[in-house]
This record gives structure tokens, C-alpha cells and sequence, in this order.
């Protein structure tokens, strides 16, 4: 089971250290599992940031380099999707004899050619773009009113999306129960637009600013969803032999004009950027029957890892064939002495390219000189050491580079006016410390 969270601050779980938000459900699935503390995603925005989970593969690799945005001159708006092309995880683990689902949000193309009914879901319930009214949607609705879809019954009016997202994964677990099945529950909180129960409103009223009291609230109705997931495992006699990985898609949007009241502290930068605060995520892995409980692990892991993970899991085997930039990570969490591999990671997205060498993080943009960080010495990217190590930094440029002279060209690119704006947060002020 996938439980993927959307835009949520590093900064705001308790296992994080918290002090405003109560989150007991995640912390314990972390206490029951392994934190990884050094995770990423590929992306530092949604839709790429799932293209890259769903298929196991750095999406730049397939041309999905952008946020979905209106179609910028010259492109086909036929392209705007996770191309047909490309195997998703659902279509693997269906194919080993997995029932498979899609409850909340999809985000990864709405025309038909891209539906999750047609990339390996066999039951999904949701909307396919990126946002949704937490309260309303209509039948003939568009963006965030679009209509609630579902294969396998009429939805019912919404009553607060978090809780309906929660209620029906529940629902899914219980009617997969005796068979093998594989989960995405893809709630949208605590993305925009900001909404929040009244009662859940009141538990966060000393907070002062009305978007951070809105968000806690948020974040605090999506903490006891999960645990409804968590508690219908438990109670369905599954919890033992149940792999469950939760994260963010990517980090939260933490100043404006796009914030919605997160933290990513201790890191600088949000999401949109490849400082730390857009792309590193909480991550979580709990399976009891196979990998120990209580462990933190700070050793580097991606996203891209989920799909080889998932697919060994269910008895299936990862040829070189398929090219995955991932790699399972069972086996180096099962046996202690087993060091997961140095790997780097490279990340592109609008306006700006990344690499992560060992505790070396190079951020190319195209305003200024490379930006060279040490993240072990310097985990909130203040310092930048790019022109007293000149030789490493030489070093990655050209190894960025010619990784990124072999990608494709994008399916789809954000308007112009997008880009500015995500230049502009690397340059903002960010909280690196938690609020009391």
C-alpha cells in the first residue's frame, strides 16, 4: 500500500519534531517501520514527482519535465500525460495478480488516452488533475469542482475530501481483503485550496496566522485518515504482511504567493525548488513480517526506488530490460550489515538542474554560478562553496551535463511567467527552525 501525501513540510510531523501539529498516526507508522531520513522524490512538483514513482524512472528520461500548465505555443496538448509508453507500477503488480487501486488524486494527464483505468487500476475513485474543493464537486465541474469519478459505484456527495479519501481506501482494503492488492492512496491534502473542518479548526485556534491555523488543521484531519488505513489493516488480520510506504510528492510550498502555511525546516527552499525544501520528503516503509521496527536510516534513498521495491515484494523480478533508475531496497533493509549503494541522483525541473554526489549537492540556474553545497556540513544549503572547490564542482557540471545532453526534448513546458516566479523562491527567506 502507497499512501501518498500532497505539498506536506517536512517540518510538520511529529517525527519531524513538530511542536504544533499532533500527528500520532504517522509517527507511530514510523515508529513501527524504518524513517528514512536522506529521501527524495524526483521532482520538487506534483505531477512530475508521480510520473517518476508510478514508473520507476527519472521522468525527465521520457520528457516529462513540467507541472501540467494551458499549452504553450507549438506543443500538443494530445502529449500532456504520462506517456503510453511507459510502464506503470499498477500494470506490473496487476500482471503478478494484484487487484489494484487509485483512491484521491491521479495528476497524470486527464485526457482518456491517460486514465488510471487504462494504466493497470482496476478500480479508481477520485479526480485526475492536480487539486480539488475540499467540500464540493459537480457533474459537469471543471478544475477544482470536477466531478468525482468512480468504476465501481456512484459516488456519493463529497463530505470533506481527506475523510472520503480515507473512507474509501478503507473500503477498498476490505473488499481486497482475501486477495493480494495493491493501494495509492493519493490524498491531496494539504495541497491548495485551503480548506479545513471548523472542528478541527478550533484545536489550532492560538495559532495567530490564519493560513498556518488552516494548515495544521489540515494536516492534523490527514494524520487521523491515515490511521483509519492503519487501523483497517490491524483489524483485517493484513497489518503483518502488508508493505506500506508513505511520503509527500514533494515539499511544501512555504511563502508566498503560492503558500500554504507549511515548514520545511531545517531545510531552505519549497517546493518548485531543488534546494532541499522541494525535494526532500518524510519517508516511511513498514512491512513487520519481513523488515525490523524503530530503525532511522540516513542513508540516501529515492522515490524511484518504490516501484523495483513493490514489484520484488510481490514475487516479481526487475530486468535490466526495463530500465529503472531505482532499486530495491528490501534486501539492504532486511540484513543490517547490507549498506544501501552511494548513488547519484539528478534532478531537472523549469529552470534549474541538481545533482547530488556523495554529500556534494551542485544546483545549476540560469541567473548565476553554480551553487555547490555540502550537505554534511551544511544540510540547509547556506554556504555556498562552489567557487573554494572548484575542481568538484567542475566535476559534477560535466557530469550533469552529459547526463542531461541525452534526455528527450519535454512533452510540455510551463508558460514563461511560471519560470520567473520559481526563480524568484530561490532567493526567498525560509523558516529553518520549528515554531512553538
Amino acid at each position: 500500500m502507497l499512501i501518498l501525501v500532497d505539498d506536506l513540510g517536512y517540518a510538520d510531523l511529529g517525527m519531524h519534531g513538530s511542536k504544533q501539529i499532533p500527528t500520532p498516526n504517522i509517527d507511530r507508522l514510523g515508529a513501527e517501520g524504518i524513517i528514512f531520513k536522506s529521501a527524495y522524490v524526483s521532482s520538487p512538483v506534483c505531477a512530475p514527482s508521480r510520473a517518476g514513482i508510478i514508473t520507476g524512472k527519472n521522468q525527465l528520461r521520457f520528457g516529462f519535465n513540467n507541472n501540467f500548465a494551458p499549452t504553450q505555443p507549438g506543443f500538443d496538448p494530445a502529449y500532456q500525460g504520462l506517456p503510453l509508453t511507459e510502464a506503470t507500477l499498477a500494470e506490473r503488480l496487476g500482471s503478478l495478480g494484484y487487484a489494484t487501486g487509485l483512491i484521491g488524486k491521479w495528476h497524470l494527464g486527464e485526457k482518456p488516452q491517460f486514465h488510471p483505468l487504462k494504466r493497470g487500476f482496476d478500480n479508481f475513485w477520485g479526480f485526475l488533475g492536480g487539486g480539488h474543493d475540499y467540500f464540493k464537486a459537480k457533474p459537469n465541474g471543471n478544475d477544482l469542482l470536477s466531478p468525482i469519478q468512480c468504476n465501481y459505484k456512484k459516488p456519493a456527495p463529497l463530505t470533506y475530501m481527506t475523510d472520503d479519501i480515507g473512507n474509501e481506501s478503507v473500503d477498498f482494503i476490505k473488499r481486497h481483503k482475501n486477495e493480494p492488492f495493491f493501494l495509492v492512496a493519493s490524498f491531496n491534502a494539504p495541497h491548495a485550496p485551503m480548506h479545513a473542518l471548523e472542528e478541527d479548526l478550533k484545536l489550532f485556534s492560538a495559532i495567530e496566522d490564519d493560513l498556518r491555523r488552516i494548515y495544521c488543521a489540515m494536516v492534523y484531519r490527514l494524520d487521523k485518515n491515515v490511521g483509519k488505513l492503519l487501523g483497517a489493516l490491524h483489524q483485517e488480520g493484513l497489518e503483518e504482511n502488508t508493505l506500506v510506504v508513505f511520503l509527500s510528492d514533494n515539499g511544501g510550498p512555504a511563502v508566498d504567493p503560492i503558500s500554504n502555511g507549511s515548514i520545511n525546516a531545517p531545510f531552505r527552499g519549497q517546493k518548485t525548488t531543488l534546494l532541499e525544501g522541494g525535494i526532500r520528503v518524510p519517508f516511511i516503509v513498514k512491512w513487520p513480517k519481513v523488515l525490523p521496527a524503530g530503525e532511522e536510516i540516513d542513508e540516501v534513498i529515492s522515490a524511484l526506488d518504490i516501484f523495483p521495491s513493490f514489484v520484488a515484494a510481490a514475487g516479481g523480478t526487475v530486468m535490466p530490460g526495463d530500465e529503472l533508475d531505482g532499486i530495491d531496497l528490501i534486501p539492504f533493509l532486511r540484513e543490517p550489515l547490507l549498506k544501501i549503494p552511494d548513488r547519484s541522483l539528478k534532478w531537472g525541473y523549469t529552470v534549474s538542474m541538481a545533482y547530488r554526489k556523495g554529500d556534494w549537492k551542485l544546483i545549476r540556474l540560469p541567473d548565476r554560478l553554480p551553487l555547490l553545497y555540502n550537505l554534511s556540513e551544511d544540510p540547509s544549503e547556506k554556504n555556498n562553496v562552489a567557487l573554494q572547490h572548484l575542481e568538484q564542482t567542475n566535476t559534477i557540471l560535466k557530469e550533469l551535463g552529459s547526463w542531461e545532453v541525452q534526455l528527450p526534448q519535454p512533452l510540455f513546458l510551463e508558460p514563461p511567467s511560471w519560470r520567473i516566479r520559481h526563480l524568484k523562491f530561490y532567493d526567498a527567506e525560509y523558516q529553518l527552525i520549528q515554531p512553538d
